[in-house]
């Protein structure tokens, strides 16, 4: 019975459109209203995001995949190309906060979506779920 309630919201694909920062439930609307902050409902289809508990986990992940991103960078471009602190500082300075700025509001998209796909923190259809 549990198995038959989690099939109706996969988790492939909302995982997909929380990574576009769009509704796990439809697609279509936009999931976030400005840079962090998700919206109560959704403008297109109107399911409630409210639920969600994504605290610091989208910050963990993001350091974990810039991290594990740049320091192989760092190393090659410094055997390498051989370039001077400064440049290299401030170069892959820029890199990091490029990169931990396009990834945050995506892996808390993703974090979300995830919430929504597993029924956690109150996204069940019954309120006894939450």
């Amino acid at each position: 019975m549990a198995e038959a309630v989690l099939d109706d919201r996969p988790i492939w694909p909302a995982i997909r459109r929380g990574l576009r920062c769009r509704c796990p439930n439809c697609g279509r609307g936009r999931m976030l209203r400005g840079y962090l902050k998700v919206r109560d409902t959704c403008p297109s289809c109107g399911e409630a995001l409210y639920h969600h508990r994504a605290d610091d986990g989208p910050a963990y992940l993001t350091i974990l995949i810039v991290g594990h991103i740049m320091a192989p960078v760092l190393l090659i471009a410094y055997t390498v190309w051989r370039p001077s602190p400064l440049a290299l500082a401030v170069t892959l300075s820029v890199l990091c906060v490029s990169l931990a700025a396009f990834l945050l509001p995506r892996l808390k998209g993703m974090i979300v979506a995830i919430q929504w796909s597993r029924r956690m923190h109150g996204f069940g259809s019954d309120p006894a779920d939450a």
